[in-house]
């Protein structure tokens, strides 16, 4: 566990590149940050999702937040810029590998519930990885708004399309995350 929980510090400061890329200095936000994040967000939809009536595991939820970036402990973290230079299939091949890696200082069955979970995220099989990832990017959207609000510009290419987003969701849940997707664009707009 030891050696995990020491490998898992890179992630502390390992900056999200997207935004280094875009002129944001060094630190401005690192990925353990990111899935902080995400992992309140999916909390929270979850508690609005759960309060209209749909049944969500808050447990699985949750441990997916917080697995859903550690391949970055070894893949580092690549930006849309990078990515669309390598076939998605390769990339997922090569995040599955590294998290894989991470993961064999596990015993046999906490391993195989992590990647169990892990696997689930990246197909979004269920309603719980599906919520995830719409955390994920209205986490995402979040600090984009953020940065613009202390002055930031050239985050555009952040908000296209955000507002259409579909994460594959229905009823309750696809309701919830449309709603706070158009208020964080609404807030965008009127902030420009």
């Amino acid at each position: 566990m030891l050696s995990i929980l020491i490998e898992l510090q890179r992630l502390k400061r390992l900056d999200r590149t997207g935004w280094v890329l875009r002129g944001l200095a060094s630190g401005a936000e690192s990925v353990a940050a990111h899935s902080y994040g995400v992992a309140f967000t999916a909390m929270i939809l979850a508690d609005a999702v759960q309060a209209r009536g749909v049944a969500v595991n808050v447990e699985r939820l949750l441990r997916m937040a917080l697995l859903h970036d550690l391949a970055e402990v070894r893949t580092g973290d690549m930006p849309r810029t990078v990515a669309q230079y390598y076939p998605a299939e390769v990339r997922r091949q090569a995040e599955r590998a590294a998290f894989d890696a991470v993961m064999g200082e596990f015993g046999a069955s906490q391993r195989e519930l992590y990647s169990e979970l892990h696997e689930d995220y990246e197909r979004r099989a269920s309603l719980e990885a599906r919520l995830v990832k719409a955390a994920d990017i209205i986490d995402l959207l979040t600090q984009a708004l953020a940065f613009e609000h202390a002055g930031t510009r050239g985050l555009n290419e952040f908000w296209e399309g955000a507002a259409e987003r579909d994460f594959g969701l229905d009823g309750a849940a696809r309701e919830t995350v449309s709603e706070v997707l158009r208020a964080l664009v609404e807030r965008h707009a009127s902030a420009a």
